[in-house]
């Protein structure tokens, strides 16, 4: 008897996984030559460059590397991801599929739940440290690079875990009747795992923000002054967002555990769930950062000085990383005032 490891090598197997969950008629052409794909390929790219411009405002600007930054610029990694795995995944869709061996489609299939799953966990992590600082007025010690780290790392683990079990064997190969329709190699009862995990997640969110609201409504908070007031605005804004950005997906997920084979035509436009909730790692930098004055001064800097160069500029202080927000702008002349704009008109032509 072979191994139960075969079938992962075998182009037909994908193929037939296709035709059972979906019919013969599932699309076939080009990825490109979809509307939609084309515009999921826009969305993914510029995913892929806002959250490069945070990494490196991160990386450059030594007043952001603090916890709270630590923590957004891991989020910004795991979005970027994001982008990246759901590009390939759109460009290797269409015809690209049924060329694939079970291998291949694991992958592709498996660094998208990673990277959406880390960033997810992520956002968990920026929670735990936003409550972290707010019960304690200040950010952490010294002492807390260690649970940085391991908060992080906690991150990166799980999410690699749990988009690893399909490749290890939780997977429908040789049971077609288990399989998923939006994903044909995977098993249903994986999907419902992963639809309890990230609604467990969820939940979790949900009770982290509103523990931060009642202490930012005590006599506590009154210690930490406006910071409070704004990290509780921007809670609400990233649950919000969170919320409205992920709960169609897990409606099409839990839909996709409960019907059968073509009984629920709306999974047939199932990427286009999951392509929507790709867009909740666009909308985070925005609310992370663009609502901190820091990194906004540090992205402005950054698009100023790369139209600088652009325009033939000599701009060798744009390649100098600011040690704080306080430092002078590249951009500024001398005889600004305090109150002016981070940028003069000059560089915002640049921009």
């Amino acid at each position: 008897m072979g191994s139960p490891y075969t079938a992962y090598w075998d182009p037909l197997t994908v193929q037939e996984h296709y035709n059972y969950t979906r019919g013969a008629d599932e699309r076939r052409g080009s990825p490109l030559s979809d509307p939609v794909s084309v515009l999921i390929v826009i969305v993914c790219s510029l995913v892929v460059v806002e959250n490069l411009l945070v990494l490196v405002a991160v990386w450059r600007n030594q007043k952001l590397h603090s916890a709270m930054y630590v923590f957004l610029g891991n989020l910004a990694a795991s979005d970027l991801l994001a982008g990246v795995a759901f590009l390939a995944n759109t460009l290797l869709s269409g015809k690209h599929t049924l060329v694939l061996t079970p291998v291949t489609w694991f992958i592709r299939e498996g660094s998208a739940f990673a990277a959406l799953a880390a960033s997810v966990f992520s956002l968990l992590a920026i929670a735990i440290e936003r409550h972290v600082a707010l019960a304690q007025v200040k950010p952490y010690r010294r002492g807390g690079g260690g649970r940085m780290v391991l908060l992080i790392s906690a991150c990166w683990v799980v999410a690699l875990a749990v988009a690893g079990l399909p490749a290890l064997g939780w997977n429908c190969l040789g049971r077609l009747q288990a399989c998923s329709i939006v994903l044909p190699l995977y098993a249903k009862d994986y999907v419902v795992f992963v639809v309890s995990v990230f609604t467990v997640i969820l939940g979790t969110i949900v009770a982290i923000y509103a523990h931060i609201y009642c202490v930012a409504r005590s006599s506590h908070a009154e210690r930490a002054g406006a910071q409070s007031l704004v990290l509780l605005k921007t809670v609400t804004i990233v649950l919000g967002a969170f919320i409205i950005c992920w709960l169609p997906a897990f409606v099409v997920l839990l839909l996709d555990a409960a019907c059968g084979r073509f009984a629920c035509p709306v999974l047939a436009q199932a990427s286009y769930f999951f392509a929507f909730a790709t867009l909740n790692s666009a909308v985070n930098p925005l609310i992370y950062t663009l609502r901190s004055r820091d990194m906004r001064r540090e992205i402005l800097r950054l698009l100023c000085c790369w139209g600088m160069l652009g325009r033939g500029h000599r701009a060798q202080h744009c390649r100098q990383p600011l040690r704080s927000s306080s430092s002078p702008e590249p951009c500024t002349h001398k005889h600004d005032l305090p109150t002016a704009p981070i940028m003069t008109t000059a560089c915002a032509t640049s921009v």
